[in-house]
């Protein structure tokens, strides 16, 4: 006799939860997930002009303009420059007064005025990388200038006073002035 072979049923395994379990899956990963916002470079601008008012005039010794062209070369005061220059010069340009008394650089700190120029095609990195280099020298300046007043660092200074009446930063304001690039650049 012969015995006949029971078929056997598949075990299946329910699907009707697994769109929950995904779904479920999609908001953990959402609600944990951080997205990077660029948040741009931050400074203080100042207040806009009077447009009745005309700008006031500014001594072209004064000036020292940084222009950035598409190639990312750094140039300043129309002498070419590395990035690693751009510091020392900027210190050099600024803190005339109290070091050199060089007629070629600024009069005083309270009006060096630092333009920086750019093409539109100037790598950003290397624009980004210049910036932080002007806005160094004014950090060192004014790390120097607290530590030689206060016996301190800017920053613990900063942190004891107010902005009001903060000498440091009177000083050596940080008047940095970004040019647009010129529209056929």
């Amino acid at each position: 006799m012969q015995l006949k072979k029971r078929s056997r049923e598949v075990a299946e395994v329910p699907q009707a939860g697994m769109a929950d379990i995904a779904f479920l899956l999609l908001i953990f990963f959402l609600v944990v997930t951080t997205i990077d916002v660029d948040t741009g470079i931050g400074m203080q601008l100042p207040p806009p002009p009077d447009p009745d008012q005309e700008p006031p005039p500014i001594r072209e010794r004064n000036l020292m303009n940084i222009l950035v062209n598409a190639r990312g070369q750094i140039l300043i005061n129309e002498e070419r420059a590395s990035l690693p220059e751009v510091r020392q010069l900027v210190i050099d340009f600024v803190d005339n007064a109290n070091r050199a008394q060089d007629p070629n650089l600024s009069e005083d700190p309270r009006q060096a005025i630092v333009s920086i120029k750019t093409d539109r095609q100037t790598p950003y990195e290397t624009y980004i990388d210049m910036l932080d280099e002007v806005i160094g020298a004014y950090r060192q300046l004014r790390d120097e200038a607290s530590m030689r007043e206060f016996g301190i660092t800017y920053r613990q200074y900063q942190a004891r006073v107010s902005r009001e009446d903060n000498i440091i930063r009177e000083m050596y304001p940080q008047n940095i002035s970004l040019a647009e690039p010129d529209p056929g650049t």
